[in-house]
């Protein structure tokens, strides 16, 4: 009898395919395992939380007088 995988080393898969016209065919698969999601989740949350500081020292640096005035 053969050992099933972690479940959260079990691949998850996905297709979707997109048709335009009789000429155009885009197909795609990705294959991600449950602590991928997990580590792709928390990269896209350090994205997120790294935008209001930029933004916030974009608008302090635009507020200061150019130097040498």
């Amino acid at each position: 009898m053969e050992a099933e995988p972690h479940p959260l080393a079990a691949p998850q898969i996905a297709r979707a395919s997109l048709r335009v016209g009789d000429r155009v065919l885009m197909e795609s698969e990705v294959r991600v395992t449950p602590l991928g999601l997990l580590a792709i989740g928390g990269l896209v949350a350090a994205i997120l939380l790294s935008v209001p500081p930029i933004v916030r020292a974009k608008r302090a640096a635009k507020a200061l007088p150019p130097p040498g005035s």
